[in-house]
């Protein structure tokens, strides 16, 4: 008994699945998919590496919605030709040497894989130039390798033409994806969140000129120019009706080492949903609990229903903040949140209170000569007046065109004030006489010293 247990044990082992490693090419997918979820997480991490790269403009094409072509072009400082052929690689980066430097890091990009992660899920091409360089290099990527452009080539990187700064080419996002491809079946929809993420980096990088457009289009989406206010770049974004409505503001908290600048909406602005853009030591990140202690202030202000803009940005000293938190590096942690949240609250409250009023009315000094606005207010409204009182008169009927009804008339027949031609024949005369006897309608005018006779002997 004792060795048919031990013989159908071995058999239950053999059974059991088989732990086995993954092959580097599915591996490398499946972090991809991880990291790049849509265009607009692929154009965030290059919107980084390009501000990293110290770019003063920065421009954007998309093709059906990013899926198709996503360009971006920048006038940064470029790469090496030496680093073109490990630039693509997973963990292979210029920001970063040893894990403590991420408690000192002001960099955007640290694990070097945003490239890497595009490259398995695209076809991807780089072409840079930096400034001591003779001309301009191109090379082009599949699964973090260099690759020829066509069958046949070298795939080294190619000298050609080109100006200062970088070049990134992403064509047929998740082509090698189709579950991923077929959730993203809306182009207009990729390109909206696109459009949505360049406008929030020009709001906090106010001194890099960005432009988003369509490929194929000469007008652009989002333009806005080098070194512009952060006010002016709002207005040019969302509108003239949201700029003259927002309260700046600004605060530190010696004790928690942390610096709050930005724009809210007062009482008099609201829209459906809530447009809060948040940015922490230069990152464009999500925060729930700031989002919720915004909501809970502005609930007492605004109709239900309601919500505000607003546009927050925070400073931490590095060593408070983990950026390591997310892979697509959209949450981050740091210090003393509780108390962090409540100097926000503190702050945006004061100014909410303290702005009783935000329209201003203008007054200008009147131009000798011109005339004098109350008067022309008088004549207007005597003019007003005059005009009334003529369309009442002529909206009075002629008095020969009026009706009345009598006594001596049916229940609603009216009598009109018109001459009646007597009746022609004597029987029809004799009729009529007959009728007015008897105080009956005759068909013709009956005089009131007839009636008040036939109504006394009656």
């Amino acid at each position: 008994k004792i060795a048919m247990a031990g013989n159908e044990a071995g058999h239950g082992d053999d059974a059991l699945p088989t732990i086995k490693k993954l092959d580097q090419a599915t591996v490398n997918r499946i972090a991809a998919g991880e990291v790049i979820h849509r265009p607009a997480n692929a154009l965030k991490e290059l919107l980084e590496n390009s501000i990293d790269a110290g770019s003063t403009n920065i421009s954007v094409m998309a093709k059906s919605g990013g899926l198709k072509l996503l360009q971006v072009t920048d006038n940064g400082h470029g790469i090496k030709k030496d680093d073109l052929g490990i630039a693509v690689e997973r963990f292979t980066t210029s920001k970063l040497q040893c894990y403590e430097d991420l408690t000192s890091i002001n960099t955007f990009g640290f694990r070097g894989e945003a490239l890497a992660s595009i490259s398995h899920v695209a076809h991807l091409s780089i072409t840079t130039m930096t400034a001591g360089s003779p001309c301009a290099y191109k090379a082009h990527y599949s699964d973090s390798c260099l690759v020829p452009a066509k069958e046949g080539e070298s795939a080294e990187p190619r000298a050609c033409a080109g100006v200062k700064g970088t070049v990134i080419n992403i064509e047929d996002l998740f082509y090698n994806v189709p579950s991923r491809r077929k959730a993203l079946k809306n182009p207009a929809d990729e390109y909206n969140k696109i459009v949505e993420v360049v406008s929030r980096y020009a709001l906090r990088f106010s001194h890099v000129g960005f432009t988003c457009k369509r490929a194929g289009e000469n007008s652009a989406d989002v333009r806005t120019r080098a070194n512009a206010k952060t006010l002016d770049n709002i207005r040019n974004i969302h509108g003239q009706a949201v700029a003259r409505e927002l309260l700046e503001v600004s605060g530190e908290s010696p004790s928690l080492k942390v610096k709050v600048n930005g724009f809210v909406s007062n009482a008099n602005y609201s829209v459906k949903r809530m447009v809060l853009i948040l940015f922490i030591n230069d990152r464009l990140v999500d925060c729930a609990p700031i989002k919720r202690t915004l909501e809970g202030i502005y609930a007492n202000m605004l109709p239900k229903g309601s919500h505000p803009f607003v546009y927050l940005s925070l400073s931490f000293p590095p060593a408070q903040l983990d950026v390591n938190v997310h892979p697509t590096k959209n949450e981050v942690r740091f210090l003393d949140e509780e108390q962090v949240v409540d100097f926000i609250q503190e702050t945006v409250e004061e100014k909410l209170l303290g702005a009783n009023a935000s329209r201003t009315f203008y007054t200008q000094t009147l131009l000798p000569g011109a005339p004098d606005a109350s008067q022309d207010a008088e004549s207007g409204s005597q003019e007003q007046g005059d005009s009334s009182q003529s369309k009442s008169r002529a909206s009075q009927p002629n008095p020969s065109r009026l009706v009345r009804a009598t006594t001596a008339t049916e229940a609603g027949q009216l009598d009109a004030f018109v001459m009646r031609l007597p009746p022609t024949t004597d029987r029809a005369q004799s009729r009529v006489s007959s009728k007015r006897a008897r105080g009956e309608p005759a068909g013709g005018m009956v005089l009131a010293a007839d009636r008040g006779k036939k109504s006394g002997g009656g």
